[in-house]
């Protein structure tokens, strides 16, 4: 009788080992936060500093989730973001008027997102929920966030403002040489094309005969300007020209 009591006393104590290793897990919840080691950003990017948690009981009202920042000069970290059934946005310090809650708790979903962000966000960046009964696992999770001096770039007003101010004025002035060095040469060969009646060309001042065929007999004034074969000529025309009385000779 003693033995069969003992055998079931044995197996009792066997069931209810298995049973507790069968349902301890699900006793001794836990939870698990992640989120990305380094984020990199330029000055005044929006940042969002992304935090997911998975946890073995469903979220209730008594789950919570904090933010904190821990300077890169270094120092304690400091809360500046609270979740609690709803947002609590930071009011005042470093943060104020630049955080937006973007997580979901039933998804799992922790994220908040940083606006405008300066050289003075550069540190460490803390996400932590709780979600009692979870007490165990890794309710933690650190991200290092580096911002570096946005490059510069040329915007579009500034690209109006040099076109404006530079290739336009440029541009009318290279037409307006352009035109004044060709219009001379357009005159030019106009003026070519024409002549007044009072026009002459060179040497036509010694021609005998001109247009018409009538001859012009020259005087002693234009006779004087002819070169020296001419005047050779002229002083012919003279000994065999007759001498008339009150003939006055020309002075030239």
């Amino acid at each position: 009788m003693s033995r069969m009591f003992q055998r079931d006393c044995s197996l009792e104590v066997v069931l209810l080992l298995y049973l507790l290793g069968y349902f301890a897990p699900s006793l001794v919840s836990s939870i698990t936060v992640s989120s990305p080691a380094e984020l990199h950003a330029s000055a005044g990017d929006p940042v969002t500093l992304s935090c997911t948690f998975s946890s073995t009981s469903r979220p209730t009202s008594k789950m919570i989730i904090d933010w904190s920042y821990r300077p890169q000069t270094g120092g304690p970290p400091e809360t500046f973001f609270h979740f609690s059934s709803r947002a609590f946005l930071p009011g005042e310090g470093q943060f104020s008027g630049r955080i937006q809650w973007r997580g979901s708790p039933a998804r799992g979903e922790a994220s908040i997102s940083l606006i405008n962000s300066t050289l003075n966000d550069n540190g460490t960046y803390t996400c932590s929920v709780r979600n009692p009964p979870d007490v165990h696992g890794s309710p933690n999770s650190h991200t290092v966030l580096t911002v570096t001096p946005k490059a510069p770039s040329v915007r579009f007003s500034d690209a109006a403002v040099l076109l404006f101010l530079v290739l336009i004025p440029s541009t009318l002035l290279a037409l307006i040489l352009i035109g004044r060095m060709l219009y001379p040469k357009r005159q030019r060969s106009q003026s070519k094309g024409y002549r007044s009646a009072i026009e002459v060309t060179e040497g036509e001042e010694y021609d005998i005969e001109p247009v018409g065929g009538k001859a012009l007999g020259g005087t002693c004034c234009d006779l004087c300007l002819t070169d020296s074969e001419s005047e050779y000529e002229y002083n012919d025309m003279k000994k065999d020209t007759p001498v008339h009385e009150g003939f006055a000779e020309s002075q030239c």
